[in-house]
């Protein structure tokens, strides 16, 4: 390859980059649209939203098309990890959240499902209230945490790039949609919003009638019903 065409798919490639990062900056804002709801409200929005960006050039940077993935699909997890990640720098986790995470770990061990933040208050002595906002910030500050021992869904991204993922990610999904049927209205409408259609927690609550903070909350409380109902089931 001569220096002449070497030069031109350089340009190309730049080209291509500083579109898809101009194309997509309300993407980034869509992102952080969904986190909004569960943040405190001392957290510094525009902080987080350069976060973002920096994820979105470092997509878009990397991005392939001739791999088949849509750009929002490939650029999804670095956005979103890139405002995690700064979250995580910037608001480490109170103390008092920490102490409460572990009398809910401990009790939902014991728990028959599902679990619910009514029967967690019962069995720890956090109000229901207290038990629901530990969940929203351990969901969302410490997503390998709530992984490992609450369960964690899917997003819609996600779910789409494991499409060709086999039989065993198809009966996942199977039992991930049973056992949303079994959640009481509201959680099953919030959850289908959230992580089907893609909505943002602002957008949530006017169809609920609902705040940003309490869709935040019935969030993390139907996830953790979710989990222990697959439990049940597959365990």
């Amino acid at each position: 390859m001569n220096s002449a065409v070497k030069a031109y798919n350089k340009v190309c490639t730049m080209d291509l980059r500083d579109r898809l990062i101009i194309e997509h900056l309300s993407y980034v804002r869509h992102i952080l649209g969904k986190l909004l709801g569960s943040l405190p409200e001392y957290v510094d929005n525009e902080n987080l939203e350069s976060a973002g960006i920096l994820g979105l050039v470092e997509a878009a940077g990397q991005y392939d098309p001739d791999r088949g993935a849509s750009f929002t699909t490939f650029a999804y997890q670095r956005i979103r990890g890139a405002i995690l990640d700064e979250l995580r720098r910037n608001c480490p986790v109170p103390q008092a959240i920490l102490q409460s995470w572990a009398l809910i770990r401990d009790a939902s061990v014991h728990m028959a499902p599902p679990l619910t933040p009514e029967k967690l208050s019962d069995a720890t002595g956090l109000s229901v209230r207290e038990v629901e906002d530990c969940l929203t910030a351990m969901r969302l500050t410490r997503p390998e945490n709530w992984a490992d021992e609450l369960g964690e869904l899917p997003t819609p991204d996600h779910r789409h790039s494991q499409v060709d993922a086999g039989s065993h990610r198809a009966e996942e999904r199977m039992a991930l949609a049973d056992a949303i049927e079994q959640l009481p209205k509201k959680m099953r409408l919030a959850v289908t919003m959230y992580h089907m259609e893609d909505m943002r927690m602002k957008e949530i609550g006017q169809v609920l009638g609902l705040s940003e903070s309490r869709v935040s909350r019935l969030l993390a409380a139907a996830e953790l019903q979710l989990k222990s109902i697959i439990r049940r089931k597959t365990g």
